[in-house]
């Protein structure tokens, strides 16, 4: 796991470095709609709502509720911020304006059975349909176990594993060599698409906003975390 602390890598840093514009693009010919794994609702916006909005359907896996975001705070008891951002997810999708199902897998925060993940996932995956997942190397406990889960997934059924750092781009830094950049993939957006992701993470206030004056109420994406996702372009390792 990687210490997610401080305000890691400045977006700055990422914007002036030159890879990402030698990256091939992502060739956007799925044979039908993808299934996004989220182990946390927003991790799928922050990571492909706009390749959501541009292929406009998508089938979403939420692997938790995210009732464990601020374990510290007394503002929502885990059950009430978990129906907080089951409905966050819900809107945020209706602001992308896609086509898809949400499968709810009702696993815990925190503690995601892996065994049980891939079994799920199996029974939701086709041979060649894009599976796209937090990646297995991205440093968040749960994103690595929801990355493994559905590589085991994929192998299983012949779908197409793509992965999408999130937690990446707060430890990681240019060129850094424990990020497999070799598979790195463009997707460029168009203004559209740029507008409906931001629309998007807007609908988590929970995440985007202190939930009240307590230090354990911090927002969980300030400001310098937002604005790793709001570039013209997302990425995914093939």
């Amino acid at each position: 796991m990687r210490p997610i602390a401080g305000e890691g890598t400045p977006e700055g840093t990422w914007r002036a470095w030159s890879a990402p514009d030698r990256w091939p693009a992502l060739p956007l010919d799925p044979p039908g709609p993808p299934l996004v794994v989220a182990p946390h609702p927003d991790d799928e916006i922050l990571g492909v709502a706009g390749l959501m909005s541009v292929l406009g359907s998508a089938d979403l896996a939420a692997v938790t509720d995210g009732e464990a975001s601020h374990p510290g705070s007394f503002v929502h008891t885990p059950e009430e911020l978990a129906a907080i951002r089951r409905a966050e997810t819900d809107e945020a999708l209706r602001r992308l304006r896609i086509d898809g199902t949400v499968f709810r897998l009702g696993q815990a925060d925190g503690a995601i059975d892996e065994d049980r993940l891939a079994a799920d996932l199996t029974k939701l995956l086709t041979p060649g349909r894009w599976c796209l997942v937090t990646w297995r190397g991205d440093g968040h406990p749960d994103h690595e176990a929801a990355g493994r889960a559905a590589a085991r997934a994929c192998a299983e059924t012949g779908a197409r594993l793509l992965e999408y750092p999130i937690w990446t781009w707060h430890w990681a830094y240019p060129d850094d060599p424990d990020v497999p950049w070799q598979r790195a993939r463009r997707i460029d957006l168009p203004p559209a698409a740029q507008a409906a992701k931001a629309a998007a993470i807007a609908a988590f206030p929970s995440q985007i906003e202190p939930l009240g004056p307590a230090e354990a109420d911090a927002a969980i994406l300030p400001p310098h975390v937002l604005a790793r996702f709001a570039r013209p372009f997302e990425v995914i390792f093939e």
